[in-house]
């Protein structure tokens, strides 16, 4: 048996040859312990506390395989690439894997290879993951946004409830619950519906010192971000609400000589993705304007500020994304863009994409009869899907459409792919018989079996690109040659570059209609509910920021932080300040805006500037060169 003090030492050696760190952060040497000593625990951190490394490196000093259960596939990529790159041996499952892949990831978990195994919520009921987890040692359960078991949470996944149930089936194996957003009500609810006995429960406040708010009401957006990052050469991201927002304001950047900024969203290829967070990663000054699509599972510390181009759906949203600032401790900044009519468009956008029952069970009718899938009925193909075909059928708008499509994935009815990915090939013939089929056909599918490896026997993920460069034959000949092979049922051909979905639950019009409807209907009127919220916190403008995020997660007694916009206006406008010398330091070296003046006075108030310029201008100490621009006399 090894000895409390070898074990110290094992632990810390661990954190030093995987992570390189010396020392672990807060609550984590604590919250590692309890998992050790197989203790139900309970975890509140604000994000950028370090929660990953809560149950990963438990996972390499017990025997047996971590199980995590987490609700993005999206996550569980990155956190695997993450682990397999610091030479750790970890895997995920998911509905896109096949079934040769997922029997080799069981079998590794069955010799004790891997070592943290993720899942999504919905794999816990899968007869197939039962039978196989009965063979392997499980080290406990990690449950990864425990924030979902609530129904007041902002993302409730009704399949996290399920987790209760496989745990009475596997009463030895204690469960670790992690989140970083969570009001009173919902910590309540997720000890309940995980069943955790005694939960040892480490709760950090919200509170960023370090991290400065300011929220403004402005018209001219495009201007704003590019005076903030002309005065920043430091890294930074910018959220925007569309893929069309990220490129276009990139490009307006860019063309006003800001070289260090790129876009990052959804539509792009896995490989442009990794490429530029690759950049952005190892940089010191490089600025991503990206949809909510960046930013999960991401572990750098330089990041000095976040600037919100919109509001951000709901508070739990904000919070976590202004948390990715900062995380070195050092002074980061969080700036929130709005205006008056955006608030009232985003109203229209939320109740635009929100369908009635009928139009949602007709969304749900049309993606089975188009892919003629009986009642009860489960096929096994994936199917190229065409969301401009469901549009043009339900006559009902693309943001109804896939607020739709998006519900279904996440209950996991459908697997629902709408990014851009590699192509699949499965041969549905065995290869003896290939010579049996017209010479020209033959031929061809000769070519791709000498260029994919592995397509006689299981599904294989390719690149037509790469295929193109091996045979000499372009990428748009071997798209059209594959479909024709298709057609006459020889393989399974699924285009990458198209949106695909897959059928995982039986069709059933009696759940569709009743339990699934009502669930939606619930997440809907939670999701205005947290929008509304939302407003307040933009809109009002007595309560200091911080604090308002506080009290929002439960925080008592929260005292005003004294340096976002709110505090800072107050102060000025109890005690006024005399400034007019930083002024004139700047103006000699150029003329400047109130904008420009109020960033590099490290986003001092406007309104005190402005009682700053007009002592100097009527002092003869500046002068106005046009209506917004001051200079030295």
């Amino acid at each position: 048996m090894i000895s409390q003090q070898d074990f110290q030492e094992l632990k810390f050696k661990t954190l030093k040859h995987f992570w390189g760190y010396d020392h672990f952060r807060d609550a984590q040497e604590a919250i590692i312990d309890s998992v050790i000593n197989a203790k139900d625990t309970l975890v509140l951190l604000p994000t950028g506390a370090g929660k990953s490394l809560c149950y990963q490196l438990p996972a390499l000093l017990r025997e047996g395989t971590c199980l995590v259960i987490s609700p993005l596939l999206a996550l569980m990529k990155d956190q695997v690439n993450q682990l397999k790159a610091r030479g750790i041996e970890a895997e995920y499952l998911s509905s896109e894997l096949d079934e040769y892949d997922a029997e080799t990831i069981y079998e590794r978990c069955k010799e004790g290879l891997t070592k943290i195994l993720y899942i999504s919520p919905e794999r816990i009921t899968n007869k197939q993951f039962i039978q196989h987890i009965e063979e392997i040692t499980l080290s406990f359960i990690a449950v990864d946004e425990a924030h979902c078991i609530s129904e007041w949470g902002q993302d409730f996944r009704p399949s996290y409830q399920n987790i209760k149930e496989f745990r009475k089936n596997n009463p030895e194996i204690h469960c670790l619950a992690l989140t970083a957003t969570a009001t009173p009500k919902v910590l309540d609810e997720i000890k309940l519906k995980l069943g955790l006995e005694d939960p040892k429960v480490f709760q950090k406040s919200f509170k960023r010192d370090n991290i400065k708010i300011f929220t403004e009401e402005i018209s001219d957006k495009f201007q704003k971000v590019y005076d903030i990052l002309k005065f920043t050469n430091e890294s930074g991201i910018v959220y925007v609400r569309t893929r069309r927002e990220a490129e276009q304001l990139s490009e307006f950047l860019r063309k006003n000589q800001l070289t260090h900024v790129d876009f990052f969203h959804a539509g792009l290829t896995t490989k442009e993705k990794n490429t530029r967070q690759h950049v952005w990663n190892t940089s010191d000054n490089h600025v991503l304007i990206s949809t909510n699509a960046f930013g999960m599972g991401i572990d750098k510390d330089n990041v000095r500020f976040v600037i919100h181009y919109s509001p951000a759906p709901s508070i739990e949203n904000y919070y976590q994304e202004i948390g990715r600032s900062g995380r070195d401790g050092k002074e980061s900044f969080a700036f929130l863009l709005w205006n008056k009519q955006e608030l009232l468009n985003f109203d229209q956008i939320l109740k635009n994409q929100i369908p009635n029952k009928a139009e949602f069970l007709k969304i749900i009718s049309y993606l089975y009869s188009v892919f003629q899938v009986a009642e009860f009925e489960l096929p096994e193909r994936v199917f190229p899907l065409n969301i401009n075909g469901i549009q043009n059928f339900t006559r009902l708008s693309n943001a109804k459409i896939r607020n739709v499509l998006g519900f279904l994935h996440n209950q996991e009815i459908i697997y629902f792919n709408d990014h851009k990915s590699l192509s699949s090939l499965q041969l549905m013939m065995e290869a003896d018989e290939i010579d049996q089929i017209p010479k020209k056909d033959a031929y061809f599918l000769e070519l791709m079996l000498r260029s994919i490896s592995g397509v006689t026997t299981h599904k294989v993920m390719f690149s037509e690109q790469q295929v193109s460069g091996k045979i000499g034959v372009s990428t748009e000949l071997i798209k059209e040659r594959l479909k024709e092979l298709q057609q006459k049922g020889y393989v399974e051909y699924i285009d990458g570059a198209l949106s695909s979905v897959k059928f995982l639950k039986p069709r059933d019009e009696r759940l569709n209609s009743s339990v699934y409807w009502k669930l939606f209907e619930h997440i809907q009127k939670n999701k205005i509910q947290k929008w509304e919220e939302m407003k307040f916190f933009l809109e009002d403008s007595q309560y200091c920021k911080m604090k308002l995020i506080l009290s929002y997660f439960g925080e008592k007694n929260a005292r005003n932080c004294g340096q976002c916009s709110v505090c800072e206006k107050n102060k000025q406008s109890i005690f006024g300040k005399n400034i007019s010398n930083q002024i004139l330091n700047l103006l000699v070296k150029r003329p400047a805006t109130i904008e420009e003046l109020s960033i590099q006075l490290s986003f001092h108030s406007k309104e005190n500037i402005l009682e700053n310029l007009i002592f100097l201008l009527d002092t003869g100490k500046i002068k106005m060169l046009n209506f917004r621009t001051y200079a030295i006399a």
